[in-house]
């Protein structure tokens, strides 16, 4: 198999990872301190996307810069914004000074319905645009921020289907020539422990990785539809948008992706092919499958076993574990091999506000941060994962990336972010899922 022109080398990702974390103070241990973004200048910020992501993230931002002010939100519910406000003042509740009073929303920076997004990205100035709207919007919101001049946090994963992942690296790249910011939910990659595992790994503690094994295998909660009366499909399908592949990519996208970007992260590249399996034998709601195993294989004889699992009641385990020819590594804990002088650090900063630090650090310095094609190839690899468990074939990277004739390179889940602003649109009905074999 040729190789894979976007592949970066673990030393490339080292450059990357420094970079992100310049100038931190070391704590005892070498373990890097948290770094707030210097500055007294007001740094305001817009909000698309007022769920549980977008108020979780307004008072991340709210808490990793003294000088942010959210000046706007867009949401396609208008029910959300009320219920945003309450939620951001709740979560500022917990923190020093008072970060609720920097929430400045007037009813001429409150946007509602599927066009909102361009209507906040409008306003100027704006410095930075925190995009938490349900995934399939994702590359859509991307795409106009940075074609807005606006320097963006995207929340994860990239897209749901193989055309929203590759318009996202495209996004990315405009961002570059622009000069502008992508921040991405990917906070692992900002989170003390996980860091300080991955540069000892890079420098040959663990040796060369042979293998691995990630997961995320938990429940889930939600036993009904949330409705309001008198909506129609396209809001319902906001509403509930994690029931549905078409907005969320299924659970191995939505969720798993955390896990799949730490192993593209350790091991310095994404994966070649991918063959799984997957079923859906419980759920009552939406289309989604209870779980996926999936092998990724990384080529040269490297393969990274995953799980993920929505099952109530069954054993829940989320992390990863990755062997070497000298020792091991669980990313995001313990570490055995050669070298190891200190041991991780779990008191450090909230990696979920850290991440927010670091981009706006890197706003304010004029070296912005592009984390655009990490997500979008954790993304693809998530998606590739999926696509092979519904058909029961092996997947190959290429034919999400470059093979134009693939059947997969084209794919694009409708409805599409585009449609819900056309509309109308119509639900997919429950509990109808691609069969192995016949799909």
């Amino acid at each position: 198999m040729k190789p894979n022109p976007i592949h970066h080398s673990r030393r490339d990702f080292v450059k990357l990872s420094t970079a992100a974390i310049a100038g931190l103070s070391p704590l005892a241990g070498g373990i890097p301190a948290p770094v707030f973004a210097a500055g007294n200048d007001r740094f305001r910020v817009g909000i698309i996307g007022c769920g549980n992501r977008g108020s979780g993230a307004a008072a991340n931002v709210l808490e990793a810069d003294p000088a942010v002010e959210i000046v706007a939100v867009a949401d396609p519910l208008g029910d959300r914004i009320e219920a945003f406000k309450a939620k951001v003042e709740t979560l500022c509740q917990k923190l020093p000074g008072s970060p609720f009073q920097r929430l400045k929303l007037t009813p001429d920076t409150t946007f509602v319905g599927f066009d909102a997004y361009k209507k906040l990205l409008a306003i100027d100035p704006l410095d930075l645009v925190v995009i938490c709207s349900p995934v399939a919007f994702h590359s859509l919101h991307l795409e106009a921020c940075v074609r807005a001049g606006k320097n963006a946090f995207m929340e994860k994963p990239a897209a749901v289907d193989p055309v929203g992942a590759r318009r996202v690296i495209a996004a990315g790249e405009l961002a570059k020539q622009k000069g502008l910011a992508v921040g991405t939910g990917t906070q692992r990659r900002h989170e003390a422990v996980y860091l300080q595992n991955y540069r000892a790994v890079a420098d040959g503690a663990i040796g060369k990785i042979v293998s691995g094994r990630i997961w995320w295998c938990g429940g889930d909660p939600r036993k009904v539809l949330e409705r309001v009366e008198g909506e129609d499909d396209a809001h319902l399908m906001v509403r509930n948008w994690y029931q549905y592949v078409e907005m969320c990519g299924d659970h191995i996208v939505e969720q798993h992706v955390h896990n799949i970007d730490v192993a593209n992260w350790f091991i310095g590249r994404p994966p070649q092919l991918a063959m799984g399996f997957g079923a859906r034998t419980r759920r009552k709601l939406g289309n989604r499958y209870d779980f996926f195993s999936v092998d990724f294989d990384y080529g040269d004889d490297l393969t990274v076993h995953s799980m993920s699992r929505q099952i109530n009641g069954c054993y829940q385990r989320i992390g990863e574990h990755l062997v070497g020819t000298k020792g091991s590594v669980m990313p995001g804990g313990k570490i055995t091999g050669t070298g190891i002088k200190s041991k991780p650090d779990k008191d450090a900063a909230n990696p979920y506000v850290q991440e927010h630090v670091d981009l706006i650090h890197s706003i304010r310095e004029g070296k912005p941060l592009n984390e655009a094609r990490g997500i979008a190839e954790a993304s693809l690899a998530a998606i590739m994962g999926r696509i092979s468990a519904y058909t029961g074939q092996v997947i190959r990277w290429t034919d999400l990336t470059e093979r134009t004739d693939s059947p997969w390179y084209s794919l694009a889940l409708k409805p599409g972010p585009e449609d819900f602003e056309a509309g109308p649109i119509s639900i997919p009905p429950t509990g109808v899922v691609p069969l192995p074999g016949a799909a």
